[in-house]
């Protein structure tokens, strides 16, 4: 009975957590330079953010006056997700100045890492 390796393979298991160690540090390093900001938004012009909360609210409504109402759930579930799906559109994501070494030892750290990872997966002779 042979022992396996990552992925059930015969492949390295000190490959795959040097892969991970370097992709995760590399994924930090990259997210730790990322600026996520938002601003106002509207589906139908400039201050419409209020007429999204109208189909939550009657849903919220009609739920309260009878919690089995197909419609009252549609209209919750529907208005909950035309807010996130506005909110999530309306990020605006901006990577912040660094230097260009810095930049490729990022990249390296996680493209490296998610190879090694890889290559663990694959069985060795």
């Amino acid at each position: 009975m042979s022992t396996r390796g990552a992925g059930g393979t015969t492949g390295g298991v000190g490959q795959f957590f040097l892969g991970l160690a370097m992709a995760v540090a590399g994924a930090y390093l990259i997210t730790n330079q990322v600026t996520v900001s938002s601003g106002f938004w509207g589906y139908f012009g400039p201050h419409t953010f209020g007429l999204t909360l109208l189909p939550l609210a009657f849903g919220i409504g009609m739920l309260f006056f009878d919690g089995k109402s197909v419609i009252g759930w549609v209209l919750t579930v529907g208005g909950a997700v035309i807010i996130f799906a506005g909110v999530l559109v309306n990020l605006q994501i901006y990577f912040q100045p660094t230097s260009l070494y810095n930049t490729v030892v990022m990249l390296v750290l996680l493209a490296g890492g998610i190879g090694l990872v890889a290559r663990s997966l694959r069985p060795h002779a």
